[in-house]
Protein backbone atom coordinates (compact mmCIF):
# COMPACT_ATOMS: atom_id res chain seq x y z
CA UNK A 1 0.00 0.00 0.00
CA UNK A 2 1.03 3.63 -0.84
CA UNK A 3 -0.11 6.97 -0.56
CA UNK A 4 -2.03 8.18 -2.97
CA UNK A 5 -3.45 5.07 -3.80
CA UNK A 6 -7.16 4.34 -4.45
CA UNK A 7 -8.91 1.28 -3.36
CA UNK A 8 -12.67 0.19 -3.16
CA UNK A 9 -13.41 -1.10 0.52
CA UNK A 10 -16.48 -1.76 2.81
CA UNK A 11 -17.01 -0.18 6.24
CA UNK A 12 -17.22 -2.94 8.59
CA UNK A 13 -17.29 -0.86 11.76
CA UNK A 14 -16.62 3.36 13.49
CA UNK A 15 -14.77 4.49 16.56
CA UNK A 16 -14.59 7.23 18.35
CA UNK A 17 -14.67 9.38 16.91
CA UNK A 18 -16.22 9.04 13.55
CA UNK A 19 -13.67 7.33 12.33
CA UNK A 20 -14.76 3.74 10.23
CA UNK A 21 -12.58 1.13 9.54
CA UNK A 22 -11.95 -0.90 6.70
CA UNK A 23 -9.20 -3.23 5.68
CA UNK A 24 -6.73 -3.73 2.34
CA UNK A 25 -4.61 -6.53 2.81
CA UNK A 26 -5.96 -7.04 6.40
CA UNK A 27 -4.15 -4.00 7.34
CA UNK A 28 -6.69 -1.42 8.57
CA UNK A 29 -7.52 1.49 7.15
CA UNK A 30 -9.36 4.59 9.09
CA UNK A 31 -11.44 6.77 7.06
CA UNK A 32 -13.65 9.49 8.74
CA UNK A 33 -17.42 10.06 8.26
CA UNK A 34 -17.70 6.66 6.75
CA UNK A 35 -20.75 4.41 8.15
CA UNK A 36 -20.85 0.68 8.58
CA UNK A 37 -21.79 -1.37 5.56
CA UNK A 38 -20.94 1.52 2.93
CA UNK A 39 -18.90 0.74 0.51
CA UNK A 40 -16.73 3.76 -0.84
CA UNK A 41 -14.44 4.57 -2.98
CA UNK A 42 -10.97 5.71 -1.20
CA UNK A 43 -7.38 7.93 -1.27
CA UNK A 44 -4.40 6.42 0.91
CA UNK A 45 -3.62 9.74 2.80
CA UNK A 46 -1.54 8.26 5.63
CA UNK A 47 0.10 5.33 5.59
CA UNK A 48 1.80 3.77 8.77
CA UNK A 49 3.57 0.60 9.80
CA UNK A 50 0.09 -0.56 11.56
CA UNK A 51 -2.69 1.14 10.06
CA UNK A 52 -2.98 4.02 7.08
CA UNK A 53 -5.58 6.34 6.65
CA UNK A 54 -7.78 7.26 3.67
CA UNK A 55 -10.84 9.88 2.41
CA UNK A 56 -13.99 9.14 0.63
CA UNK A 57 -13.72 9.82 -2.93
CA UNK A 58 -17.52 8.52 -3.67
CA UNK A 59 -20.14 6.39 -2.11
CA UNK A 60 -20.28 3.38 -4.23
CA UNK A 61 -22.96 1.60 -2.32
CA UNK A 62 -25.02 2.91 0.85
CA UNK A 63 -25.55 0.91 3.72
CA UNK A 64 -28.52 -0.55 4.35
CA UNK A 65 -30.02 1.90 6.80
CA UNK A 66 -28.64 4.69 6.16
CA UNK A 67 -31.93 7.34 5.47
CA UNK A 68 -32.05 10.68 3.62
CA UNK A 69 -30.91 13.45 5.82
CA UNK A 70 -33.77 16.64 6.04
CA UNK A 71 -30.40 18.97 5.80
CA UNK A 72 -30.27 20.78 2.66
CA UNK A 73 -26.34 20.96 2.98
CA UNK A 74 -25.54 17.73 5.12
CA UNK A 75 -22.21 16.76 3.68
CA UNK A 76 -21.45 20.07 2.44
CA UNK A 77 -21.26 21.60 6.04
CA UNK A 78 -18.54 20.06 8.35
CA UNK A 79 -20.92 19.54 11.02
CA UNK A 80 -23.79 16.81 11.58
CA UNK A 81 -22.44 13.73 10.41
CA UNK A 82 -25.10 11.10 11.33
CA UNK A 83 -27.52 12.76 10.29
CA UNK A 84 -27.89 10.32 7.43
CA UNK A 85 -28.57 7.66 10.20
CA UNK A 86 -31.65 6.68 12.05
CA UNK A 87 -31.33 8.61 15.75
CA UNK A 88 -31.69 5.38 17.04
CA UNK A 89 -29.10 3.29 15.37
CA UNK A 90 -26.38 6.46 16.04
CA UNK A 91 -27.38 6.06 19.66
CA UNK A 92 -26.22 2.41 19.74
CA UNK A 93 -23.19 3.82 17.60
CA UNK A 94 -22.17 6.08 19.99
CA UNK A 95 -23.02 3.08 22.96
CA UNK A 96 -20.68 0.65 21.24
CA UNK A 97 -17.74 2.78 20.91
CA UNK A 98 -17.77 3.99 24.51
CA UNK A 99 -17.89 0.45 25.71
CA UNK A 100 -15.23 -0.77 23.26
CA UNK A 101 -12.77 1.98 24.62
CA UNK A 102 -13.36 1.80 27.97
CA UNK A 103 -13.42 -2.41 27.71
CA UNK A 104 -10.10 -2.33 25.58
CA UNK A 105 -8.22 -0.76 29.15
CA UNK A 106 -9.34 -3.97 30.81
CA UNK A 107 -12.07 -2.10 33.20
CA UNK A 108 -14.67 -3.70 34.93
CA UNK A 109 -17.95 -1.32 35.26
CA UNK A 110 -21.69 -2.04 35.21
CA UNK A 111 -22.91 -0.39 31.76
CA UNK A 112 -26.14 1.57 32.11
CA UNK A 113 -26.50 2.47 28.56
CA UNK A 114 -27.73 5.98 27.22
CA UNK A 115 -29.69 8.64 27.11
CA UNK A 116 -31.05 10.19 24.03
CA UNK A 117 -31.72 13.85 23.84
CA UNK A 118 -35.01 15.26 24.98
CA UNK A 119 -34.91 17.31 21.46
CA UNK A 120 -33.28 15.37 18.22
CA UNK A 121 -33.43 18.48 15.92
CA UNK A 122 -33.43 22.14 17.40
CA UNK A 123 -31.76 21.56 20.68
CA UNK A 124 -28.51 24.01 20.53
CA UNK A 125 -28.89 26.72 22.69
CA UNK A 126 -25.38 28.03 21.43
CA UNK A 127 -24.09 29.03 17.97
CA UNK A 128 -21.17 30.45 16.58
CA UNK A 129 -21.92 31.51 12.69
CA UNK A 130 -19.01 32.92 10.57
CA UNK A 131 -18.66 35.16 8.10
CA UNK A 132 -17.21 34.00 4.20
CA UNK A 133 -17.67 34.15 0.64
CA UNK A 134 -19.18 31.71 -0.79
CA UNK A 135 -19.55 31.84 -5.03
CA UNK A 136 -18.40 35.50 -4.44
CA UNK A 137 -21.33 36.73 -2.30
CA UNK A 138 -21.13 36.90 1.06
CA UNK A 139 -21.90 33.80 2.89
CA UNK A 140 -22.60 33.25 6.94
CA UNK A 141 -22.63 29.81 8.77
CA UNK A 142 -20.71 27.05 9.34
CA UNK A 143 -17.25 25.88 7.51
CA UNK A 144 -17.28 23.65 4.28
CA UNK A 145 -16.58 20.14 5.68
CA UNK A 146 -12.65 19.96 5.77
CA UNK A 147 -12.31 24.02 4.74
CA UNK A 148 -11.02 26.34 6.73
CA UNK A 149 -11.32 29.07 4.47
CA UNK A 150 -14.61 28.65 2.68
CA UNK A 151 -18.21 29.56 4.63
CA UNK A 152 -21.59 27.76 3.61
CA UNK A 153 -24.35 29.57 4.61
CA UNK A 154 -26.67 27.39 6.81
CA UNK A 155 -29.88 29.35 6.69
CA UNK A 156 -31.81 25.87 7.07
CA UNK A 157 -29.89 24.56 9.95
CA UNK A 158 -31.75 21.70 12.08
CA UNK A 159 -30.10 21.20 15.20
CA UNK A 160 -31.06 25.35 16.48
CA UNK A 161 -34.11 26.68 17.01
CA UNK A 162 -35.67 28.30 14.11
CA UNK A 163 -35.14 31.52 15.33
CA UNK A 164 -31.57 31.16 14.68
CA UNK A 165 -32.10 31.05 11.19
CA UNK A 166 -34.37 33.61 10.66
CA UNK A 167 -31.55 36.03 12.73
CA UNK A 168 -28.79 34.60 10.56
CA UNK A 169 -30.96 35.29 7.28
CA UNK A 170 -31.97 38.70 8.37
CA UNK A 171 -27.77 39.52 9.14
CA UNK A 172 -26.74 38.46 5.60
CA UNK A 173 -29.18 40.02 3.79
CA UNK A 174 -28.70 43.31 5.83
CA UNK A 175 -25.00 42.92 5.84
CA UNK A 176 -25.21 42.24 1.82
CA UNK A 177 -27.38 45.25 0.62
CA UNK A 178 -24.74 47.58 2.64
CA UNK A 179 -21.93 45.92 1.24
CA UNK A 180 -19.64 45.67 4.28
CA UNK A 181 -17.08 43.02 3.78
CA UNK A 182 -16.20 39.87 5.92
CA UNK A 183 -12.65 39.53 7.77
CA UNK A 184 -10.37 37.31 5.32
CA UNK A 185 -8.04 34.94 7.07
CA UNK A 186 -5.74 34.91 4.65
CA UNK A 187 -4.88 38.82 3.98
CA UNK A 188 -6.41 39.71 7.62
CA UNK A 189 -8.78 42.56 5.98
CA UNK A 190 -12.13 42.90 6.38
CA UNK A 191 -14.85 43.66 9.22
CA UNK A 192 -17.26 40.83 10.04
CA UNK A 193 -16.31 38.05 11.39
CA UNK A 194 -18.88 35.99 13.34
CA UNK A 195 -22.88 36.02 14.59
CA UNK A 196 -22.93 34.21 18.25
CA UNK A 197 -26.39 33.77 19.17
CA UNK A 198 -27.64 31.95 22.80
CA UNK A 199 -31.05 31.27 23.80
CA UNK A 200 -32.20 29.86 27.10
CA UNK A 201 -34.57 27.23 26.62
CA UNK A 202 -36.77 27.38 29.79
CA UNK A 203 -36.90 31.88 29.91
CA UNK A 204 -37.08 32.01 25.85
CA UNK A 205 -34.41 34.19 25.86
CA UNK A 206 -32.23 34.86 22.96
CA UNK A 207 -28.50 37.25 23.10
CA UNK A 208 -27.12 38.25 19.91
CA UNK A 209 -23.65 39.02 19.33
CA UNK A 210 -22.25 40.55 16.49
CA UNK A 211 -18.21 40.20 16.45
CA UNK A 212 -15.59 42.18 13.68
CA UNK A 213 -12.98 43.71 13.85
CA UNK A 214 -12.26 47.64 14.34
CA UNK A 215 -11.24 48.13 10.82
CA UNK A 216 -14.41 49.81 10.03
CA UNK A 217 -15.83 52.50 11.91
CA UNK A 218 -19.67 51.43 11.13
CA UNK A 219 -22.94 52.29 12.59
CA UNK A 220 -24.56 48.97 14.18
CA UNK A 221 -28.07 50.86 15.59
CA UNK A 222 -30.00 50.03 12.53
CA UNK A 223 -28.94 46.40 12.60
CA UNK A 224 -29.91 46.22 15.70
CA UNK A 225 -33.78 47.79 14.85
CA UNK A 226 -33.58 45.25 11.99
CA UNK A 227 -33.52 42.45 14.60
CA UNK A 228 -35.62 43.58 17.08
CA UNK A 229 -38.30 44.39 14.49
CA UNK A 230 -38.44 40.43 13.42
CA UNK A 231 -41.34 37.91 14.25
CA UNK A 232 -39.83 35.48 16.60
CA UNK A 233 -40.68 33.03 18.94
CA UNK A 234 -38.25 34.29 21.29
CA UNK A 235 -37.39 37.38 22.50
CA UNK A 236 -34.13 39.13 22.29
CA UNK A 237 -32.79 40.79 25.75
CA UNK A 238 -29.59 41.61 24.40
CA UNK A 239 -27.38 42.83 21.28
CA UNK A 240 -23.89 43.37 21.74
CA UNK A 241 -20.92 44.25 19.85
CA UNK A 242 -17.60 42.78 20.12
CA UNK A 243 -14.83 43.85 18.67
CA UNK A 244 -12.00 41.23 18.06
CA UNK A 245 -8.53 42.42 16.54
CA UNK A 246 -7.09 38.99 17.13
CA UNK A 247 -5.28 37.18 13.69
CA UNK A 248 -6.71 33.78 14.93
CA UNK A 249 -9.94 32.23 14.14
CA UNK A 250 -11.68 32.01 17.63
CA UNK A 251 -14.03 34.31 18.94
CA UNK A 252 -12.78 36.16 21.80
CA UNK A 253 -13.61 40.31 23.32
CA UNK A 254 -11.13 42.63 22.64
CA UNK A 255 -13.70 45.11 23.67
CA UNK A 256 -17.53 44.44 23.77
CA UNK A 257 -20.00 46.90 23.48
CA UNK A 258 -24.00 46.63 24.39
CA UNK A 259 -25.93 47.92 21.82
CA UNK A 260 -29.37 47.02 23.17
CA UNK A 261 -30.61 45.61 26.43
CA UNK A 262 -28.53 43.67 28.58
CA UNK A 263 -25.16 41.62 28.25
CA UNK A 264 -26.72 37.95 29.55
CA UNK A 265 -29.53 35.67 29.07
CA UNK A 266 -31.15 33.66 32.37
CA UNK A 267 -31.31 29.84 32.05
CA UNK A 268 -33.47 27.56 33.87
CA UNK A 269 -32.10 24.24 34.77
CA UNK A 270 -33.50 21.68 37.29
CA UNK A 271 -35.33 24.91 38.91
CA UNK A 272 -31.99 26.94 39.42
CA UNK A 273 -31.66 29.75 37.65
CA UNK A 274 -28.59 30.64 35.86
CA UNK A 275 -26.87 34.14 34.12
CA UNK A 276 -25.33 33.17 31.15
CA UNK A 277 -22.80 35.96 29.44
CA UNK A 278 -21.74 35.85 25.68
CA UNK A 279 -18.44 33.97 26.88
CA UNK A 280 -19.72 31.85 29.83
CA UNK A 281 -19.75 28.48 29.42
CA UNK A 282 -22.93 26.27 29.61
CA UNK A 283 -23.51 22.68 27.80
CA UNK A 284 -25.27 23.40 24.66
CA UNK A 285 -28.03 21.52 24.81
CA UNK A 286 -30.17 22.60 28.09
CA UNK A 287 -33.02 20.08 28.22
CA UNK A 288 -29.85 17.66 27.66
CA UNK A 289 -27.78 19.06 30.57
CA UNK A 290 -30.78 18.35 32.78
CA UNK A 291 -30.72 14.33 31.99
CA UNK A 292 -26.64 14.62 32.53
CA UNK A 293 -26.83 16.55 36.00
CA UNK A 294 -29.57 14.43 37.51
CA UNK A 295 -27.32 11.49 36.61
CA UNK A 296 -24.35 13.14 38.27
CA UNK A 297 -26.78 14.02 41.05
CA UNK A 298 -27.97 10.10 41.55
CA UNK A 299 -24.36 9.01 41.05
CA UNK A 300 -23.09 10.89 43.50
CA UNK A 301 -25.82 9.59 46.36
CA UNK A 302 -26.67 11.23 49.37
CA UNK A 303 -24.44 14.83 50.00
CA UNK A 304 -26.59 15.64 53.17
CA UNK A 305 -24.17 17.06 55.47
CA UNK A 306 -20.70 16.31 52.64
CA UNK A 307 -17.91 18.13 51.61
CA UNK A 308 -17.89 17.92 47.74
CA UNK A 309 -15.17 19.32 45.30
CA UNK A 310 -16.44 20.20 42.04
CA UNK A 311 -12.98 20.35 39.89
CA UNK A 312 -13.40 22.35 36.42
CA UNK A 313 -16.59 23.72 37.62
CA UNK A 314 -17.09 26.30 34.95
CA UNK A 315 -20.13 28.67 35.70
CA UNK A 316 -20.63 26.26 38.46
CA UNK A 317 -23.36 24.50 37.44
CA UNK A 318 -22.81 20.94 38.91
CA UNK A 319 -21.79 22.52 42.06
CA UNK A 320 -24.85 24.21 42.26
CA UNK A 321 -27.25 21.51 41.48
CA UNK A 322 -24.92 19.71 44.23
CA UNK A 323 -25.23 22.36 46.67
CA UNK A 324 -28.53 22.55 49.03
CA UNK A 325 -28.26 19.20 50.80
CA UNK A 326 -24.46 19.17 50.96
CA UNK A 327 -22.11 20.67 53.89
CA UNK A 328 -20.14 22.81 51.48
CA UNK A 329 -19.32 22.69 47.85
CA UNK A 330 -15.97 24.01 46.40
CA UNK A 331 -15.53 24.79 42.72
CA UNK A 332 -12.02 25.13 40.79
CA UNK A 333 -12.39 26.69 37.59
CA UNK A 334 -9.43 28.29 35.30
CA UNK A 335 -11.59 30.93 32.94
CA UNK A 336 -11.83 34.21 35.74
CA UNK A 337 -15.19 35.09 33.62
CA UNK A 338 -16.58 31.91 34.57
CA UNK A 339 -15.75 31.46 38.14
CA UNK A 340 -17.45 35.29 38.15
CA UNK A 341 -20.40 33.94 36.60
CA UNK A 342 -20.50 31.01 39.13
CA UNK A 343 -20.68 33.34 42.30
CA UNK A 344 -23.25 35.64 40.63
CA UNK A 345 -25.05 32.64 39.98
CA UNK A 346 -25.04 31.06 43.39
CA UNK A 347 -26.24 34.73 44.60
CA UNK A 348 -28.96 34.32 42.42
CA UNK A 349 -29.80 31.04 43.80
CA UNK A 350 -29.64 32.35 47.05
CA UNK A 351 -26.92 29.18 47.81
CA UNK A 352 -24.15 30.84 50.67
CA UNK A 353 -22.35 27.08 50.85
CA UNK A 354 -20.49 27.68 47.61
CA UNK A 355 -16.87 28.54 47.23
CA UNK A 356 -15.45 29.35 43.64
CA UNK A 357 -11.97 29.60 43.26
CA UNK A 358 -10.19 30.87 40.39
CA UNK A 359 -6.84 29.28 39.04
CA UNK A 360 -5.82 25.70 37.62
CA UNK A 361 -6.45 22.52 39.20
CA UNK A 362 -3.48 21.28 38.99
CA UNK A 363 -2.03 24.27 41.33
CA UNK A 364 -5.03 25.39 43.13
CA UNK A 365 -6.04 21.37 44.74
CA UNK A 366 -2.92 21.77 46.82
CA UNK A 367 -4.21 24.94 48.81
CA UNK A 368 -7.33 23.07 50.10
CA UNK A 369 -7.20 22.19 53.84
CA UNK A 370 -10.60 20.56 53.90
CA UNK A 371 -10.72 17.22 52.81
CA UNK A 372 -13.43 16.00 50.08
CA UNK A 373 -16.49 13.68 50.67
CA UNK A 374 -17.45 13.43 47.07
CA UNK A 375 -15.29 14.61 43.98
CA UNK A 376 -17.13 15.81 40.95
CA UNK A 377 -14.90 15.41 38.02
CA UNK A 378 -15.65 17.28 34.99
CA UNK A 379 -12.36 18.62 32.68
CA UNK A 380 -11.67 19.62 29.39
CA UNK A 381 -11.85 17.23 26.30
CA UNK A 382 -8.17 16.51 26.64
CA UNK A 383 -9.45 15.06 30.37
CA UNK A 384 -6.97 15.56 33.26
CA UNK A 385 -3.78 16.67 33.87
CA UNK A 386 -1.71 13.47 34.44
CA UNK A 387 0.21 15.37 37.84
CA UNK A 388 -2.95 16.91 38.69
CA UNK A 389 -4.98 13.09 38.70
CA UNK A 390 -2.38 12.40 41.33
CA UNK A 391 -3.05 14.91 43.64
CA UNK A 392 -6.61 14.33 42.97
CA UNK A 393 -6.25 10.64 44.30
CA UNK A 394 -4.12 11.52 47.14
CA UNK A 395 -7.46 13.22 48.59
CA UNK A 396 -8.76 9.78 49.06
CA UNK A 397 -12.40 10.46 48.55
CA UNK A 398 -14.72 7.49 49.00
CA UNK A 399 -16.49 9.02 45.45
CA UNK A 400 -15.49 10.00 42.72
CA UNK A 401 -18.30 11.16 39.94
CA UNK A 402 -16.64 11.72 36.79
CA UNK A 403 -18.04 13.65 33.90
CA UNK A 404 -16.68 13.12 30.12
CA UNK A 405 -17.02 15.06 27.07
CA UNK A 406 -14.35 12.86 25.05
CA UNK A 407 -14.53 8.99 25.78
CA UNK A 408 -10.80 8.22 25.04
CA UNK A 409 -9.40 11.01 27.83
CA UNK A 410 -12.20 9.13 29.74
CA UNK A 411 -10.94 5.07 29.80
CA UNK A 412 -7.51 6.41 30.22
CA UNK A 413 -8.24 8.20 32.97
CA UNK A 414 -10.25 5.34 34.55
CA UNK A 415 -7.22 2.99 33.95
CA UNK A 416 -5.29 5.38 36.76
CA UNK A 417 -8.31 5.69 39.04
CA UNK A 418 -8.46 1.67 39.14
CA UNK A 419 -4.07 1.57 39.43
CA UNK A 420 -4.78 3.38 42.64
CA UNK A 421 -7.20 1.80 44.30
CA UNK A 422 -10.46 2.84 42.81
CA UNK A 423 -13.31 0.63 40.87
CA UNK A 424 -15.62 1.70 38.52
CA UNK A 425 -18.89 1.01 39.57
CA UNK A 426 -21.07 2.29 37.01
CA UNK A 427 -20.98 3.89 33.93
CA UNK A 428 -23.88 5.96 31.68
CA UNK A 429 -23.48 7.76 28.67
CA UNK A 430 -25.90 10.90 27.47
CA UNK A 431 -26.38 12.08 24.04
CA UNK A 432 -26.04 16.17 24.03
CA UNK A 433 -25.46 16.44 20.72
CA UNK A 434 -27.82 14.04 18.12
CA UNK A 435 -26.45 13.76 14.29
CA UNK A 436 -22.71 14.28 15.56
CA UNK A 437 -20.07 11.55 16.93
CA UNK A 438 -19.55 13.70 20.00
CA UNK A 439 -20.88 11.89 23.48
CA UNK A 440 -21.09 12.73 27.41
CA UNK A 441 -20.26 9.96 29.60
CA UNK A 442 -20.74 10.06 33.32
CA UNK A 443 -18.49 7.44 35.07
CA UNK A 444 -19.16 6.60 39.20
CA UNK A 445 -15.59 5.42 40.79
CA UNK A 446 -15.60 4.50 44.31
CA UNK A 447 -12.27 3.64 46.91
Amino acid sequence: MKKGEIYEVEIKDVLFPNKGISYVNEKAVYIKNAVPGQKVKIKIIKNKKDYAEGIILEVLKKASNEINPPCSVFGLCGGCSYQNLPYEFQLKLKEEQVKKLLNGEKIKYDFLGIEKSPLEFGYRNKMEFTFGEDNNKLSLGLHKKGKFYEVITTNNCKIVHEDFNKILDSTLLYFSQENIPYYNKKNHEGFLRHLVLRRAFRTNQILVNIVTTSQLNFDLSEYAKILLSLNLQSKIVGILHTINDSISDVVQSDKTQVLYGNDYIIEEILGLKFKITAFSFFQTNSYGAEKLYSIVRDFAGDTKNKVIFDLYSGTGTIAQIMAPVAKKVIGIEIVEEAVYAAKENAKLNNLENCEFIAGDVLKKVDELKIKPDIIILDPPRDGIHPKAINKIINFKAPKIVYVSCKPTSLARDLKIFVENGYEVKKVKCVDMFPHTPHIETVALIER
